[in-house]
């Protein structure tokens, strides 16, 4: 799969290369894998089959650097990861109490690879973790690097919530003590910051945002317009709300007899929802819809092309989303969005004018906003420009390069200030 955040990461780094800016982006765990250019640097920091290890068989621990190494390589890692399918936090409660220790767990051995690169190689301006859970980290980065240290949340909560209940609270504890180190926390959206500052019982002061970036520049609309298509691109899961996309779509079939619009899905499955993604196909099919299912698109030209194929596209998640970046990339290809009004959405959706906001869980009234745009030609034409254009300027690259940027400045400012009244 392509993991949202990763990919945004990417972006981030990319943006601030492209204004003339130093940015490194570092892989831990495993490699990255995204569908534009990869700038992230080739070596892998807190290799996950050595950490796993280390987790499982704690005399691994004992074993030379030389012969723990080669598990590190990008290769190993990537075929590792192809045949084993995406984490799953149901899995994964007693591994992630284990690296929130820090050097007092798996973390002790792989550790000091990491902050002599950090500290004593590289030697940054400022450091962003990419999300909370690297928090285990903090404290050895803390007692040997000065600088400023923020965080990136970017769904943390879903995955911590995932976890056996016997370990989320355990989870959120861990990393709500450990937050308290990071000198700012990042959100792509004020809906998430106060979410998130509720969830880690952390002030608002603490919190800024920055936009949710795409290189816009890549997308655009289609030469042709296509004919009437409702899209879906996302992962192929509950949570993700594809069930209440394809309850919209027979809704819809209800509403409007006569032909129906064709259906465009896409996306990745894990292998514990193979069974739901196939029983909405198989709804779609049995009711009649012209369903074209372009999977999961393997480059990024491939992504674009499908998401032209689209009129109107919608994710209607049943979580509160903190980004929602396949709708910021269907807009970017001129597509009207038409999403439910709760998580991150709002925003997106108010900032571009590029698209309606509905009930959430109520595919009656996400059909209803359907044909309405489907019968109102004009209309979603006016959309569909105002969703180009905002995305163009409120979520492009340059745009998420100089605000991120100006938040290390504002933290940079406001240490030397602090170290200046101390003096």
């Amino acid at each position: 799969m392509f993991c949202g955040s990763c990919m945004h990461d990417n972006t981030l780094a990319r943006a601030i290369l492209a204004g003339g800016d130093d940015a490194l982006l570092v892989p831990c765990y495993s490699p990255i894998r995204v569908d534009e250019d990869n700038v992230s640097q080739r070596r892998v920091f807190l290799g996950g089959l050595n950490l796993f290890l280390d987790h499982k068989l704690p005399l691994w621990r004992r074993v030379p650097a030389a012969l723990r190494r080669p598990l590190d390589h990008p290769a190993v890692l990537k075929l590792l990861t192809r045949l084993s399918g995406s984490s799953d936090a149901a899995q994964l409660g007693d591994l992630t109490l284990d690296l929130l220790r820090g050097e007092h767990g798996p973390l002790a051995t792989e550790l000091p690879p990491l902050l002599d690169y950090l500290v004593d190689e590289l030697r940054p301006d400022a450091v962003l973790f990419s999300n909370a859970l690297l928090g285990g980290i903090l404290p050895s980065l803390r007692a040997r690097y000065d600088g400023p240290i923020a965080c990136l949340l970017q769904g943390d909560d879903i995955f911590l919530d995932g976890l056996p209940e016997r370990h989320r609270l355990a989870a959120i504890d861990a990393v709500g003590e450990l937050a308290g180190q990071f000198d700012r926390f990042l959100t792509h959206s004020r809906f998430y910051a106060a979410y998130m500052a509720g969830y880690l019982d952390l002030p608002a002061s603490r919190f800024a945002t920055i936009p949710l970036g795409i290189d816009a520049e890549s997308f655009g609309p289609a030469a042709t317009p296509p004919p009437p298509t409702i899209g879906y691109f996302a992962r192929r899961a509950p949570e993700k709300g594809l069930h209440h996309f394809v309850d919209a779509a027979l809704a819809l079939a209800t509403r409007r007899p006569g032909p129906q619009p064709r259906l465009l899905l896409g996306g990745y499955t894990h292998p514990k929802d193979a069974t739901y993604a196939a029983r909405q196909l198989v709804r779609l099919q049995e009711a009649g819809f012209d369903l074209v299912d372009v999977g999961s698109p393997d480059t990024h030209d491939e992504k674009v092309a499908a998401l032209r194929q689209c009129t109107i596209f919608s994710v209607p998640t049943d979580f509160l989303e903190p980004k929602g970046l396949p709708v910021l990339e269907a807009m970017a290809c001129g597509v009207p969005c038409v999403q439910p009004e709760h998580g991150a959405f709002p925003e997106l959706l108010q900032t571009t004018g590029g698209g309606r906001l509905v009930p959430p869980h109520e595919p009656e009234a996400l059909a209803e906003a359907w044909g309405d745009l489907l019968d109102e030609e004009p209309e979603r034409r006016r959309l569909a420009e105002r969703a180009l254009s905002g995305v163009q300027e409120h979520y492009g690259m340059p745009a998420l390069a100089q605000r991120t940027l100006a938040t290390f400045a504002e933290l940079r400012a406001s240490s030397t200030d602090a170290d200046e009244t101390r003096v």
